[in-house]
């Protein structure tokens, strides 16, 4: 008698959703590492270590470690543009702003904005990673601009690269400076900053940062 465990293929549990699922827990443990320690701070080994697959699988999945660090930086900042499209209103958005400028984010690296903690790394890659953050970085600005008023779009346009910038290049200097109190205050003056760009009050928030340490 036939044994009943031969009637389905050990290869058909790895349907196409699995593959999907295995290929995104990948991107989603690279980023955090690639965030923490950059791009050259691990190998293929760790990298497959960390989301429990092998080298084999990981070839399966990307062509190269560049082909998965394109992949991570395109769906890092697809997450976060997904995040900043379902702000309902700007309450919302002032209370984005809020968290993206505090302290807890500032010390957790891996756990935060693609931009803040890989922009150095991304400007020294190859052509598709650039790329790749080119694309995100639009699609980021074009969130932005749809929470901001104003009937000249190429002025919002600006409001929005003025913001993404801001909020980027405070985070980064907050992490540089080794004065606590330096790095908290970078953090409250991006913060009423911000709040002047999307033309709500300032100073009455700003003070949320310090109270979060």
């Amino acid at each position: 008698m036939a044994s009943p465990w031969k009637e389905t293929p050990v290869m058909a549990r790895y349907t196409a959703e699995h593959k999907e699922a295995t290929r995104r827990r990948m991107i989603e443990t690279a980023g955090r590492r690639f965030k923490a320690d950059g791009f050259d701070g691990s190998g293929i080994a760790t990298l497959v270590a960390d989301a429990g697959l092998t080298n084999g699988a990981f070839y399966g999945h990307f062509a190269s470690k560049d082909d998965l660090i394109a992949s991570v930086v395109t769906q890092q900042l697809a997450d976060q543009v997904a995040v900043v499209d379902a702000l309902p209103d700007l309450e919302a958005v002032v209370g984005y702003l809020r968290e993206y400028l505090s302290p807890a984010h500032r010390d957790d690296p891996a756990g935060g904005c693609p931009s803040a903690a890989l922009l150095d790394e991304v400007a020294r890659c190859d052509l598709p990673v650039r790329e790749a953050y080119t694309a995100g970085s639009l699609a980021m600005i074009q969130a932005i601009t749809r929470h901001l008023d104003g009937r000249d779009p190429d002025r919002v346009t600006e409001q929005a690269i003025g913001l993404f910038s801001l909020l980027v290049g405070s985070l980064q200097l907050a992490r540089a400076v080794t004065d606590p109190d330096l790095s908290d205050r970078i953090l409250a003056a991006a913060y009423d900053n911000a709040m002047t760009l999307i033309g709500a009050s300032g100073r009455a928030g700003s003070s949320t940062n310090q109270e979060q340490e």
